[in-house]
């Protein structure tokens, strides 16, 4: 048996599990995933059943992060849709189990990547896994997300002013340090919010090439994953982060910028765009300059959150403090954008 997380007791689990999921045999094994920053997420073993149980992290969180009953109900919405996700088995939203509210889903076998360039993956495989998870995300901005269940999943209209005003009031919450680079990207953004389009889409919100997972052997997504910023909005946010990849240094969580992408057999951001919008069956608006600048924005404060987190000592990750640093480098990122006209 895998030691056991000294946040709860494996035994408490083991027996909560067998009393919601009949036949599990043998004695459990727990494992935790390295490379996660938000909810911690564990390989949960049984001699017939592979798992994974994904929870909310201990102490005092932000209102609106770590929504692990939200990730729940949306792998459970899209179960049935053209989008790959993981079965769910159950969501507890208590804490008399492990501590915080967790969910258990079935675990895909898969190849998961660390980094954008796909490393180990064959190079004559790389060009097609990256069409692919273009593919991917058309078809989850394809979703009828009122007939999925998912009407109140997030509020229709305005989402980028929404945003906005939530990413910057997300960061004066966390906020312990100044970064004049943030400070003049949150300045701009907020001038620049474009006219409301009244496209609507179900969004994933950190859509990236590590958070999929690939089949064993062939070139294509067989699941997404990490659902935890997931709403209703608009299908540019989730673009131009992916977008993001090719905008990226490999130092600056593990992006494409200054690779040889003929040699990785990699695409270009040109071509990842032209695949997303090829594989949309309704017409997408065009990615701009606000777009870009918005995701970089959004995500230097996602990062600055895993900074306050580890300052604090509640990150999910070893690593927390060292990518929490990397808040200056996409808020340098975004800058250049919003300069570069």
């Amino acid at each position: 048996m895998t030691a056991t997380p000294a946040e709860f007791d494996l035994d408490t689990l083991d027996a909560f599990l067998r009393s919601r999921i009949p036949g599990l045999a043998g004695t459990p094994d727990l494992a935790r995933i390295s490379g996660g920053q938000s909810n911690p997420t564990f390989f949960l073993t049984y001699a017939n059943r592979r798992m994974v149980l994904r929870k909310k992290p201990p102490g005092e969180t932000l209102p609106s992060a770590h929504a692990v009953d939200r990730e729940a109900r949306v792998l459970q919405a899209l179960a049935t849709s053209a989008v790959p996700v993981p079965p769910v088995l159950l969501f507890h939203p208590d804490p008399d189990v492990v501590g915080t509210p967790f969910y258990v889903m079935e675990r895909v076998e898969g190849r998961v990547y660390q980094t954008a360039d796909l490393p180990g993956a064959p190079r004559e495989q790389r060009h097609a896994m990256v069409m692919s998870f273009a593919e991917t995300l058309a078809r989850l901005h394809e979703v009828d997300w009122q007939a999925a269940g998912l009407a109140d999943y997030g509020r229709p209209g305005n989402y980028f002013a929404r945003q906005v005003g939530r990413w910057t009031k997300q960061w004066e919450a966390q906020r312990f340090r100044d970064i004049p680079d943030l400070t003049r990207l949150a300045q701009w953004v907020g001038a620049n919010i474009p006219e409301d389009d009244g496209v609507t889409s179900l969004v994933h919100g950190d859509y990236r090439l590590g958070n999929v997972l690939f089949h064993p052997t062939e070139p294509r997504v067989v699941a997404v994953l990490d659902w935890e910023l997931s709403t209703l909005g608009h299908p540019l946010s989730d673009l131009a982060y992916a977008a993001m990849t090719w905008r990226s240094a490999p130092e600056e969580y593990g992006g494409l910028l200054g690779l040889d992408l003929a040699a990785l057999g990699m695409p270009g951001e040109d071509a990842f765009l032209a695949r997303y919008y090829a594989a949309r069956t309704t017409p997408a608006p065009p990615l701009t300059r606000f777009h870009m600048a918005f995701s970089q924005f959004r995500f230097a404060v996602i990062l600055e959150g895993i900074a306050a987190r580890a300052r604090s000592g509640t990150a999910a990750s070893a690593d927390a403090l060292a990518v929490g640093e990397l808040s200056k480098a996409y808020a340098k990122r975004g800058v250049a954008t919003i300069d570069a006209g």
